[in-house]
Formats: structure tokens, sequence, C-alpha cells
């Protein structure tokens, strides 16, 4: 797949708290945040905000790393390039105090502007709500934004943060105990589901991680765990990306299923929501 060049994609900025950050947009209606994966908004990750937007939803992208476009495909680049462009997007994230990619029983610095994205595209693109997908290193952005409660559709995809290095690490996920606790009562109080995705040899993101999930939500937890055979062979990497990389995009496959049910979860919770409170909006007599 060569480079996207990017038609089709509005082109923005987003400033909070003296922080501007690039945005890409494409369609109309309530916003989902997509939040790339290592090394960034590559043109697969921007194929999955072409299908967000299809189903009648704005996907917008916050460039968080990465050239947005560029193809990181060793088969295409090159192991070389390609490897040393993942580095270059690994180590601005590493050496980045926006980013926490160990400590455990904390959010990451950055889900403080990017709640503030989502707060701004609610209000520009109205809806019930806004929905959100995390991806790798970014998955748990995802869950943490949820104790917003105009975040109302949150998906974690192979959420890999903190890294699993020791046990309690493999345990956790990048939230603190008040964000977390947040996002429990809406679940409990306000039926909030949130739905996750890994693959089950996927080292990164360990199955400890989703029984802490399922510990702390409960039935409010959607797991979705697919066997490492299900992943797409060509890919360069061991099974990981289950909505990009590892995607075979074909009726009866399963990540072809996940990915219809974290569209779906956009359809349930941002645009049949929509219908239904605009069908129960009372009509004026007379039309005044």
């Amino acid at each position: 797949m060569a480079d996207h060049d990017l038609t089709g994609f509005d082109r923005g900025t987003f400033t909070h708290d003296g922080i501007t950050r690039r945005i890409l947009r494409r369609g109309a209606g309530p916003a989902v945040i997509v939040m790339a994966e290592i090394p960034g908004i590559t043109p697969r990750v921007l194929e999955f905000a072409e299908r967000v937007a299809a189903i009648g939803c704005t996907a917008v992208l916050p460039v968080l790393f990465g050239t947005p476009g560029r193809d990181a495909d060793p088969a295409h680049r090159g192991r070389l390039n390609s490897g040393l462009y993942t580095a270059s997007s690994l180590w601005k994230v590493c050496v980045s105090r926006e980013f926490t990619l160990l400590a455990t029983g904390k959010s990451s610095p950055v889900v403080t502007w990017l709640r503030a994205l989502a707060a701004h595209e609610h209000q520009r693109c109205g809806g019930p709500g806004v929905g959100a997908v995390g991806m790798c290193i970014t998955g748990g952005f995802a869950l943490a934004m949820a104790a917003d409660e105009r975040l109302v559709a949150p998906v974690l995809s192979q959420p890999s943060l903190p890294l699993a290095l020791t046990k309690s690490r493999a345990g956790g996920i990048d939230i603190s105990a008040e964000d977390l606790a947040a996002v429990r009562g809406r679940c409990e109080r306000d039926g909030l589901r949130v739905m996750a995705l890994r693959f089950r040899g996927d080292r990164l993101v360990p199955g400890d991680r989703f029984a802490f999930l399922r510990r702390e939500l409960g039935d409010a937890f959607t797991a979705v765990e697919l066997d490492d055979s299900a992943a797409n062979p060509d890919a360069a990497l061991p099974p990981h990306s289950v909505l990009t990389e590892h995607l075979i995009d074909e009726p009866g496959q399963p990540t072809r299923a996940a990915l219809d049910e974290v569209l779906d979860l956009f359809r349930t919770r941002l645009l049949e929501q929509q219908r239904g409170t605009a069908a129960e909006t009372p009509t004026t007599p007379g039309g005044a």
C-alpha cells in the first residue's frame, strides 16, 4: 500500500491549554475520535476512519505522533526504512511527558487534551455524545476519556499500556483510580458499555489486562478476543492490530466481524440514539 495523500480528509488544528495539534476529519454526524497506534496515522488507520465516516459519523483523527498518511509496511518501505520510522515515532512517545508508558494506576496527561477535543467535537458535530477508538499505546486513552459523560462509546483496540514488563503491569491498564471510579459509576448509573479487542497470543495485551477490566466493569465490559490464526497472515508483525494491519476485510472473517461489532456500537450509541432523541422532540402547534 502506497502513502495516502489525505484526499477526502479535512485538515485543521485544535488547541487546548496552550497545546496545539493537527487534526484530520472526514464525514458528518456525531464525532468519533480515532487515535492511531505506533507509528502513526497509516493508510490502514485512514481506511478505518473512512469506515467510521461511511456509517454516518465524523471521524476525527488527532496527530499524536508520526506522519499522517505514511505507509510503514516493510514490504513497501523496506525493513530498514520502516524500522527507522517506527523507532522515531516510538522515541518521541518515550521522551514525551504526555504519555505514561510504565506507571500503573495513572492516566496519561494527553488524556486531558483528548477530552477537551472530544468536548469541542461534540459541540461542533452534535449528537448524543462522542465515540472514541484507541489503538495499541492509545488504547487505554479511550477508557480514561470515558470519565467525561460526553464520551458514550469507548473502544479499546489492543490496549498496550502500561507495558507488561511485570505481573502487576500486565494486570492493569493506564487509567487513574479516580478516572476508573468515574467510568465504573457511569457503567452502573448510565448503562455505559466499554468494548475492548485483542488477539489471544498478543504479549503486548495480556489476558490479565482483560481480566482486570472484567472485574472492574462487570457486565458493562465487552471483550472481543480472537485466535491468532484469525489475523492477516500477510502482515509484517505478529497478530496485534485487530482493526488495521491484521484485519482480513472479508465477510465471514473473525477480524471483519470484530470491525462490524465496533461499527455497530457507534450506530447504537451515537446514530440510533440521535434519531430516537429527534423523534421524541415535540412539534410546536401551528409550526411556530
